[in-house]
C-alpha cells in the first residue's frame, strides 16, 4: 500500500513517472505509444532504458522533455523535482529546457546547427546565464578541452562538418552538460559510431556524471553499454515497462520471459563461434487500439489462457526489483 503522505524533497526521486499513457492520433485510430508506464530516476544515479527497436525508449525520453507532435495525447503523471510536467505551463516547461533538463540525441548532426560555429552554439546554449559573452565563450572552450577536443581554442570557431563523428558527438555532450542540468537524457548518443569510440564515450559521460553529480537518463539497445554505465535499469516492451531494478538484478536475475530473451541475444554472452545471432521469434504487436492481456504473449513459450485474458501486475523479486508477468504469481502459489 502506498503512503498518503508526500515524501520529503530530499527523499523523493528526482524524476517521477507515474501510469503514463502516449496516445498518437491516426486515421486508422489511436496509436498507444507508451502503456502504464512507471518510472524513477533517483538523483545523482544513472537509469538505463533498454529493448528492441520500436520499444518505446526514444518516445518516452522524448515525453519527458516534451518534445512530441501534435497528435500526441498523453495522460498520467511526470514528476520532476516535485513538479508535474505534464501541468505545467509551456512556457516556464520551456524554460527548464537547456537548463535543468538537458538532451543528447542520437544524431549529432541533426542537433547541430551546420550553418552556424560550434562557438555561437556552445554560447547561446548558455542564455540561461548571466555571464558576459566572453565568460561563455571561456567556459565553452573549457568544456571542450574536458571532452578531449584538441586545440578546443581554435577549433570552437570551426563548423560541425569540420569534425568527425565522434567528435560531433563529443560536442553534444559538452553542449548538453555545460548547463550543468539535473538531469540528463542521453537517446542512444553512441548508436552512430564504432565499438572503440563508444567505450571512450561511455566512460567519458560516466565521469562528466560523477563530476556534475546529474541524474541520467540513457536509453540504449546495447546492453553492454548499459552494463557499463547505469545504477539501475528498466526493460521496455512495445511502450511498456516489463521489468525494472537495479542493473546487477536484472542482468544476474532477470525474471521477464522477455528481459531473458533479450539477454540471450546479447553477443556478448555468446561462449561459442557462431556466424548466427540468436534473436527473440516473432514480431512487436501493433500498437493499434487497446490491448488485453499481456503485451508479449505472442512470443512468449511460456504463454497460457490467463496472458490471453489478464495484463500482468506488479510482481515485487526481492528487495529492488519488480516485474509483470503472470509467472510470477503462479511461482508464489508454488512456493506457498
Amino acid at each position: 500500500m502506498r503512503h498518503e503522505d508526500p515524501l520529503p524533497s530530499s527523499s523523493r526521486p528526482l524524476l517521477e513517472i507515474r501510469g503514463l499513457d502516449l496516445d498518437f492520433g491516426t486515421p486508422r485510430g489511436p496509436i498507444r505509444a507508451l502503456r502504464n508506464v512507471s518510472l524513477d530516476v533517483p538523483a545523482a544515479q544513472v537509469v538505463g532504458i533498454v529493448g528492441e527497436s520500436g520499444s518505446g525508449k526514444s518516445t518516452l525520453a522524448y515525453t519527458v522533455m516534451g518534445l512530441l507532435s501534435e497528435n500526441a495525447d498523453v495522460t498520467g503523471s511526470i514528476l520532476f523535482e516535485g513538479r508535474d510536467l505534464l501541468k505545467m505551463p509551456a512556457a516556464e516547461r520551456r524554460n527548464l529546457l537547456g537548463d535543468r533538463l538537458s538532451m543528447i540525441c542520437q544524431d549529432p548532426m541533426t542537433s547541430l546547427n551546420p550553418v552556424r560555429t560550434i562557438e555561437s552554439q556552445m554560447i547561446d546554449i548558455q542564455h540561461h546565464e548571466k555571464e558576459s559573452r566572453g565568460e561563455k565563450r571561456a567556459r565553452a572552450i573549457e568544456m571542450l578541452k574536458r571532452i578531449g577536443i584538441p586545440d578546443a581554442d581554435r577549433r570552437i570557431s570551426a563548423y560541425p562538418h569540420h569534425f568527425s563523428g565522434g567528435m560531433r558527438q563529443r560536442i553534444c555532450i559538452a553542449m548538453a552538460l555545460l548547463v550543468r542540468p539535473a538531469l540528463l537524457i542521453a537517446d542512444e548518443p553512441t548508436t552512430a559510431l564504432d565499438a572503440t569510440l563508444e567505450v571512450q564515450i561511455i566512460h567519458l559521460l560516466r565521469d562528466l556524471q560523477k563530476e556534475i553529480g546529474c541524474s541520467v537518463l540513457f536509453v540504449s539497445h546495447h546492453l553492454g553499454a548499459v552494463a557499463e554505465l547505469c545504477d539501475r535499469v528498466a526493460v521496455m516492451y512495445a511502450g511498456e515497462v516489463v521489468e525494472r531494478g537495479a542493473v546487477r538484478d536484472i542482468f544476474h536475475n532477470p525474471s521477464h520471459p522477455y528481459t531473458r530473451a533479450l539477454l540471450e541475444c546479447d553477443p556478448g554472452r555468446i561462449k561459442r563461434r557462431t556466424r548466427t545471432l540468436p534473436t527473440i521469434p516473432g514480431e512487436v504487436p501493433s500498437l493499434l487500439g487497446s490491448k488485453r492481456g499481456c503485451i508479449f504473449r505472442t512470443r512468449c513459450r511460456h504463454a497460457s489462457d490467463r496472458c490471453v485474458q489478464e495484463i500482468p501486475v506488479e510482481y515485487h523479486i526481492g528487495v529492488d526489483q519488480i516485474a509483470r508477468c503472470h509467472l510470477l504469481d503462479e511461482e508464489r502459489l508454488v512456493s506457498a
